[in-house]
């Protein structure tokens, strides 16, 4: 029975060792089964990876469907839910822009700026009719600056509510989601290069001396700034009127200045008081030189900037980026061919026509616009 009983606790023993032993054979792989493993890793990445641009594309074009299908049905229903006959490009514009009289005039997302500089303008020129002008008894004087009054409204009327210069976007519909295009594009102009930037907003790689206003939310032609007391950009189409304005409004406020200080002049009391009796007695006049010399100074500093601008044929974005130190400006023609290109050159027509009929399917661009 001993014996047996140690013949037993033998072969348990040695079937306990050959456990472990081929125990410890699975747990330690070979070096073929590591590289194996790591092979169905690395495919498995990729499989995970082109499921995962499946997946990307295919939620791409379920939004884009989606949005044609919304635009679609709201097609027909326009501005508050009422019905028109034909939706416009205006109705569906992607841009920040708030569109007047059917898309025939096109102004900046935020009018404050334009109100409040039309308000001052018309104001000051009350004021000085009212309490200026009445008291120098001129004809002349009121006729002057009413004209030069209507010039300068009309000029900010003009700049603030015509495209600046907005280039058409692309077709998302029409791109393939998963193609990549580079940052840039490089191009030659008058023997110098200059890189043209992809837009990822307007998906159009950006014509020279373009720009997207983060504002407005477009690309502009020849963009120079976004000006916040016009609330509107300013670009190719109306630099010029914006250049008016400024000038215009530098002769309007200077002849102001000119003019109030000459009152002011008759109006000093006699009893020594000075500017405090000038307060007390007339205040209107007083706030009016004030303003206006405010007025006449910032114009002037814009229109002298504007000016030297014109001279080397730079835009503000331009010369504020130093777009040209190391380069050079390939668009400077000479002073006087820059100048005559800024004042005098025909302004080219709109890139956009907003008002033409839109047909169901456009999405963001232009390629589905039939103009009737």
């Amino acid at each position: 029975m001993a014996s047996e009983e140690k013949d037993g606790s033998v072969n348990s023993s040695v079937a306990q060792a050959i456990d472990n032993s081929a125990s410890l054979e699975i747990d330690q792989p070979t070096e073929s089964t590591m590289s194996s493993g790591k092979k169905v890793d690395k495919n498995s990445e990729v499989s995970l990876q082109a499921k995962s641009k499946q997946l990307l594309s295919s939620l791409w074009e379920k939004i884009i469907g989606f949005k044609r299908v919304v635009q679609e049905k709201s097609f027909r229903f326009c501005r508050g839910g009422h019905e028109i006959e034909q939706a416009r490009v205006y109705h569906f514009w992607p841009g920040n822009n708030v569109f007047f009289f059917k898309g025939r005039l096109i102004c900046g997302p935020d009018p404050k700026g334009l109100i409040l500089t039309a308000i001052a303008i018309s104001l000051s020129s009350w004021t000085f009719a009212v309490h200026v002008a009445s008291d120098i008894r001129n004809p002349a004087i009121i006729v002057t600056s009413s004209i030069l009054t209507t010039i300068v409204l009309v000029s900010l009327v003009f700049v603030s509510t015509i495209d600046p210069g907005i280039i058409p976007r692309n077709d998302l519909g029409t791109i393939d989601a998963g193609k990549r295009r580079r940052r840039s594009r490089v191009v030659v102009i008058n023997g110098i290069e200059v890189k043209l930037k992809y837009c990822n907003i307007c998906n159009i790689y950006r014509p020279p001396r373009t720009c997207h206003c983060a504002t407005c939310n477009n690309c502009i032609q020849q963009f120079d700034h976004h000006c916040t007391w016009i609330g509107h950009c300013v670009g190719l189409r109306n630099y010029r009127l914006h250049v008016t304005f400024l000038l215009t409004g530098l002769l309007l406020f200077a002849f102001m200045f000119i003019f109030s200080c000459k009152s002011l002049h008759h109006k000093l009391p006699g009893d020594g008081n000075g500017v405090i009796g000038l307060l007390r007695n007339d205040p209107e006049t007083v706030a009016l030189t004030l303003f206006s010399f405010v007025a006449m100074c910032f114009l002037a500093g814009f229109s002298c900037y504007h000016v030297y601008l014109i001279a080397i044929n730079q835009t503000s974005y331009e010369h504020f980026h130093q777009k040209y130190v190391s380069s050079g400006n390939p668009y400077d023609k000479g002073i006087l061919n820059n100048i005559k290109e800024a004042l005098l050159a025909s302004q080219p027509p709109s890139r956009v026509n907003f008002r033409a009929d839109v047909e169901p399917g456009w999405f963001g661009g232009l390629s589905d616009i039939s103009i009737k």
